[in-house]
């Protein structure tokens, strides 16, 4: 289809505005109107009911600006680069990468030197005026911004949401009941100073995610409710095969994906994206390729989905490892661990700082016992090798020689062990997923416009129409439309033109089902329903208006069929 023509019909009927359109508008922003905010929060919903309601995760809300250091552990101030090119001509800057591709497997993963070569040897030229362009440069996507007045600390809006869950690892435990596995979810606002953002919703500077952090032991990655789902099939693009359906069961089995958590939390994502209404024909799961996969993850699927665009990524699947917290662990120096406790005590050797009192006496006299016991906190890896250490003592530094210590065994009984979480982490997102749900159920017959949407996403629920604006009829309207909402169903009054111009409307903003009231209403208390996609219509007694409407939306909703696929 063409996307121009959704993206129009989006801008006419309240779903998306360019941001600050007055002023020129600002590229990779947008503003939702009416209908956009209410389809965006009812996907938001639907996914808060499986992640929060449903699998018992732990809904956080962080700030949208972190302090430099998690952005230092997590690596995100040395790696979180896109490569640019600029004309000479014109000044247009591009994503190099983008430019290269067809050219190569994988552009981003190529140096700036190797994607520079890439792009001449290609004759690569300014797609806006031909130009010649500038080698490739490394570019952070990161905004920075000073945090307070002054000496202002520097900070950085979030790139996703992932960091503020992963530094409150500790406090989630705790709120798990030190179980795992457990898991925290975010929905919430990130940015990234994208170099060139086009096509729409589908690359911006700020946009929406629904994250979630599910924390595993490293040696126990399953999930209770995999064996409801394990011969449930998926569209599976494994690296360097071909599309095809398989089991979750076989895929595992055959190691194709990793690990059971990690293909219930696939498969998860496909009942996500069934339910809201995507295409089950044009949507696929494509494994990452070893040289597009980071380096700390075993494993990693994306979620893709068939557009005017082309593929395109909507979720991320990852198993990834212990690097997020034990980055965090390391730089922070908390204590960002699990623990699990033995069936019964055992002994356990290990290396300890042991301070040497005979030769420590001698130095610092009554200090001996306090330094002796900040000395003993130490670990072995920070003194081994080192002529003295710094122990901090109240307010003084005192610097001990290495005659002062020794690094020896001891043994001593356990009650368990301490141990990183592995992290599998699903990322959604949200402006993505909704662009695509649009072009999914956009229906065009001749001129006329139909958007399928499913009932539980749909942002009106029902259109409420009197026949005429006269005869008493509107006021019946309105007061069904306030029964309708009395109810919890979002309806849309229209007294406007002609009743199929009324109807038009409604179907072309998705809206399920159509509420009529006309002079048979006076006598007799009935109304007409009229369905979307039927455009089938029956008469219905007034007192069952509310229940009428609830039953049109859930025929085409997720609850129609107990949340299954």
């Amino acid at each position: 289809m063409d996307s121009q023509e959704l993206l129009s019909l989006c801008r006419r009927r309240g779903f998306l505005w360019p941001a600050y359109d007055i002023y020129g508008g600002f590229a990779g922003f947008y503003d939702y109107g009416p209908l956009g905010a209410a389809l965006k929060s009812n996907i938001e919903e639907h996914w808060r009911r499986l992640y929060v309601h449903e699998e018992g995760f732990q809904e956080l809300v962080c700030p949208l600006i972190a302090p430099e250091p998690v952005f230092e552990a997590s690596g995100h101030l040395d790696a979180f680069a896109d490569m640019y090119v600029e004309c000479e001509g014109c000044g247009e800057t591009h994503r190099a990468d983008h430019l290269a591709a067809g050219m190569h497997d994988n552009p981003a993963s190529l140096s700036e030197e190797e994607l520079g070569k890439l792009l001449g040897d290609n004759g690569v030229k300014c797609p806006s005026c031909g130009g010649a362009l500038t080698p490739p440069r490394r570019f952070n996507l990161m905004f920075k911004t000073p945090v307070g007045a002054g000496s202002a600390k520097p900070g950085y809006l979030r790139p996703e949401t992932a960091q503020g869950m992963f530094v409150n690892f500790s406090q989630v435990y705790r709120y798990g009941r030190e179980k795992l596995p457990v898991g925290a979810v975010q929905i919430g606002r990130a940015f990234r100073n994208e170099i060139s953002p086009r096509q729409g919703l589908l690359r911006l500077r700020e946009f929406s995610l629904m994250e979630a952090e599910v924390f595993f032991h490293p040696e126990r990655k399953t999930w209770p409710r995999y064996d409801r789902v394990k011969d449930e099939k998926l569209p599976l693009l494994p690296d360097g095969g071909s599309v095809g359906e398989m089991s979750l069961s076989d895929a595992v089995g055959k190691g194709v994906i990793a690990n059971e958590a990690l293909a219930y939390f696939i498969w998860l994502t496909l009942r996500f994206a069934s339910e809201i209404g995507l295409d089950r024909r044009r949507v696929r799961f494509r494994q990452h390729a070893r040289d597009e996969m980071a380096h700390y993850a075993s494993d990693c699927w994306d979620f893709e989905a068939e557009t005017g665009y082309g593929w395109v990524e909507l979720v991320g699947v990852a198993d990834r490892g212990c690097y997020d917290v034990q980055a965090h662990l390391r730089h922070s120096g908390a204590d960002l661990t699990a623990f699990e406790p033995f069936d019964e005590p055992r002994e356990a050797t290990e290396e300890v700082v042991r301070p040497r009192f005979d030769v420590m006496g001698k130095l610092f006299k009554g200090r001996t016992k306090a330094i002796a016991e900040e000395l003993s906190k130490l670990s072995p890896e920070e003194v081994r090798g080192t002529e003295e250490v710094g122990v901090v003592v109240g307010d003084e530094v005192f610097k001990v020689p290495s005659s002062c210590f020794e690094v020896a065994s001891a043994t001593r009984k356990v009650a368990g062990e301490k141990f990183v979480p592995h992290v599998i982490e699903p990322a959604y997102g949200v402006d993505r997923i909704l662009y695509c749900l649009l072009e999914h159920a956009y229906r065009k017959d001749g001129d006329y416009v139909t958007l399928s949407l499913k009932g539980s996403v749909a942002p009106i629920k029902a259109g409420v129409f009197p026949l005429m604006a006269r005869d008493g009829l509107d006021g019946v309207a309105m007061e069904i439309r306030e029964t309708l909402a009395v109810a919890g169903i979002a309806a849309y009054f229209d007294d406007a033109g002609s009743i199929g111009r009324r109807y038009a409307r409604m179907d072309e903003v998705g809206t399920p089902c159509c509420v009529t009231i006309d002079y048979q209403t006076k006598e007799d208390g009935t109304v007409t329903l009229r369905d979307r996609d039927t455009k089938e219509q029956k008469r219905v007694e007034g007192e069952r208006v509310a229940a009428a409407v609830a039953e049109a939306v859930a025929r085409s909703s997720p609850a129609a069929s107990g949340g299954g696929m």
